[in-house]
């Protein structure tokens, strides 16, 4: 049984998952098991990974990082949903929380 902690990245800029791969794939304790450019792929990707955290933005394109986060709480449950924003508006923050992030 592997120790190591299973991540899905979620961004739309591919500049973004690009840095947060090499910078989690360098812990001893952590895989990047995928990366996702939208909502709806990220849904697709955590049923099909099953990875244990998937790092999400809040804004991104088909789905966004609310209405996934909501979609994978109910269809994985023991995924864990950390939010990854560079906005500061608290309301989407909040909406993130009440979905299960």
């Amino acid at each position: 049984m592997s120790s190591e902690i299973k991540v899905l990245i979620a961004d739309d800029h591919a500049v973004v998952r690009m840095g947060l791969s090499a910078l989690l794939g360098a812990e001893d304790d952590i895989e990047v098991v995928g990366e996702a450019k939208n909502g709806e792929e990220t849904v697709r990707e955590a049923l099909r990974l099953m990875p244990d955290v998937v790092v999400m933005d809040l804004v991104m394109p088909k789905k966004d990082g609310v209405a996934a986060t909501a979609e994978l709480r109910e269809r994985l449950p023991s995924a864990r949903v950390l939010i990854l924003t560079s906005y500061s508006t608290s309301d989407g923050i909040a909406h993130a929380i009440e979905a299960g992030a």
